[in-house]
């Protein structure tokens, strides 16, 4: 691996790798610090608390559920992280920030607030899977054809078995599905990577 290859797998590194850097941060603040953070309705429609649009979802409910989205970011950065570079990936994580907090406040009038990754993450997945099929890898179809069905799963039966106790508590799965549908708006407005090359 000569210096050139060195130099660009650490700049396709540096954004996951400093977004499990905020999320750890974030998770030693404790819940103090999630109190604040958190995507909180009646903060945001009647606090003009606006940061908790993009930060509730760089907070978690414990270190499990932390530990499971960072874990998630990682699989997901190996299978379709290429596909963008860092400028790409960073304005689709905001940008799904805002769609999912948006819809919850929208849509799910009745949810009080909201912590975790999660969403973003299945946006994230969506966004690159659809790069890879417009780069030419049609078995990204399967990829995308399994994240639907688990989107499917969660609308009509709720959370996957297990997913509640290994976070540590309640999956908001609508987070999930806004997600996925951005996701999919948004991996039409970049240009995929057509290799591996980041940056």
């Amino acid at each position: 691996m000569n210096a050139t290859t060195l130099s660009q797998l650490r700049a396709h590194s540096l954004l996951p790798l400093a977004l499990t850097l905020c999320v750890t941060l974030f998770a030693l603040g404790g819940s103090e610090l999630t109190a604040v953070l958190r995507f909180e309705r009646e903060a945001l429609l009647h606090g003009g608390q606006v940061w908790r649009l993009f930060t509730g979802h760089l907070v978690h409910l414990g270190w499990s559920h932390t530990g499971l989205n960072i874990a998630g970011l990682a699989l997901i950065w190996a299978l379709v992280g290429h596909r963008f570079n860092n400028w790409q990936w960073s304005a689709i994580i905001i940008a799904l920030m805002l769609g999912i907090s948006l819809s919850l406040l929208i849509f799910n009038p009745t949810l009080a607030w909201y912590v975790g990754l999660s969403g973003v993450l299945h946006g994230m997945l969506v966004a690159g899977a659809v790069a890879d099929i417009r780069s030419g890898d049609k078995t990204a179809w399967l990829l995308l054809i399994l994240i639907a069905a688990k989107l499917a799963w969660e609308q009509l039966t709720g959370a996957l078995p297990g997913s509640e106790a290994a976070a540590g508590g309640a999956v908001i799965v609508d987070a999930h599905l806004y997600g996925g549908l951005f996701g999919l708006l948004l991996s039409g407005l970049f240009k995929p990577k057509t290799t591996q090359q980041q940056t």
